[in-house]
């Protein structure tokens, strides 16, 4: 196994990695620095573009371009310009929330959860936006939700509750886009740091990151810990799999809150990082049907 830094930015917050098998690059995102971010591994070049409020994710489109989840709600992104369309606000009479992570369930339906962007009060929700515009809310009234991805056969939705310290999941009916019963899926002591973005690899294994615990943990479907994987930067924030074969894992980290005795300690903090030799592949991209 090896671990470069591909990316040396301090990002206040890179979060949000998700890889474009069609262009072969990776998108990810800086909340608090306002920027969207394209790597492409084929050149070493790291794009950036200034986005007008805090986007805490991005997905693909199918038909080209991005969608994002702001401050201020739902939008599209159209990487050619930089031009942000905002498409609907859930939470215009919750000004002090915002979106945080998300994922794209197998109908094309883009899921995120919003947060007190002062990580204090429990004002988060899960929201469903469909291909239609038309949103479904999940009230779940966690402080900062985090993490969203499927099992393989798409019948359980894992979701993460970053301050409770614990990653759910939940029954899920792909054909109505429906949440059912929720169970704990896995519990993150706290001397490993905070539950933060999580995914679902090739082996229906899923991978979680550790803000504050400079790790990625690996759990089996039954919520057992498969595998630790060490990351040169304290607060881990999300991950995903890429390259041609879907086999180097990318990682996004944050260098917010860190002095300069920690970030001596771990120069490459708020870095994009690529793991290769784990000899496990992750899953095809989904794209927003809208």
């Amino acid at each position: 196994m090896r671990i470069e830094c591909v990316v040396r930015t301090r990002a206040l917050v890179g979060e949000g990695p998700v890889w474009d098998d069609r262009a072969q690059v990776v998108w990810w995102v800086d909340i608090k620095g306002l920027t969207l971010h394209r790597y492409d591994p084929a050149t070493g070049t790291d794009r950036t573009w200034p986005m007008p409020s805090r986007l805490g994710t991005v997905q693909l489109r199918a038909g080209g371009g991005l969608v994002g989840a702001f401050k201020q709600g739902f939008a599209l992104i159209d990487p050619e310009t930089g031009a942000v369309t905002t498409l609907v606000d859930p939470e215009v009479h919750l000004p002090d929330n915002r979106f945080n992570d998300g994922g794209i369930d197998a109908a094309g339906r883009f899921w995120a959860g919003t947060m007190d962007d002062d990580e204090a009060d429990p004002t988060g929700h899960l929201y469903r936006l469909d291909p239609d515009g038309r949103v479904a809310a999940f009230e779940t009234h966690f402080a900062i939700t985090n993490g969203v991805d499927w099992s393989l056969d798409d019948r359980t939705l894992y979701f993460v509750d970053t301050l409770g310290g614990r990653i759910y999941a939940y029954d899920f009916d792909v054909a109505t886009g429906g949440l059912g019963t929720r169970r704990l899926f896995a519990e993150v002591p706290a001397e490993a740091g905070h539950p933060d973005g999580l995914l679902v690899d090739a082996e229906d294994h899923v991978w979680g990151a550790h803000w504050g615990g400079g790790r990625l943990t690996r759990y089996r479907p039954d919520g057992s810990v498969e595998r630790v994987v060490a990351i040169p930067a304290p607060q881990v924030t999300s991950a995903c799999f890429g390259g041609p074969d879907l086999d180097i894992l990318y990682v996004t980290s944050a260098a917010i809150g860190m002095d300069d005795e920690g970030l001596a300690a771990y120069p490459d903090a708020g870095g994009l990082f690529a793991v290769t030799g784990l000899g496990i592949r992750g899953r095809p991209t989904r794209r927003f049907a809208g």
